[in-house]
């Protein structure tokens, strides 16, 4: 799944970020901390398009746009947070 798709509130792990090591866009989400392995979760949505949306990795809460959050693929987990 997405994390573009990723319902407010569920916790789950990054799986890949799509782009090849020469996009701008997958290298900062990487930088950013956006790496295998690590739980995130959708904790906010603008109204009225979703767009930008409100995304928690650790304890660092960033802003996405929801053509940026496509680029995460995320597995879902069992722990809810």
């Amino acid at each position: 799944m997405l994390l573009s798709e990723l319902p407010r509130d569920v916790v789950a792990t990054i799986v890949s970020v799509d782009g090849l090591g020469a996009d701008p866009i997958a290298q900062r989400l990487r930088e950013l901390g956006f790496v295998v392995g690590e739980q995130v979760r959708c904790t906010a949505v603008a109204p009225f398009g979703a767009d930008p949306m409100l995304v928690q990795v650790g304890y660092t809460r960033f802003a996405l746009r929801r053509t940026e959050a496509q680029r995460v693929h995320v597995q879902l987990t069992e722990n809810r947070q």
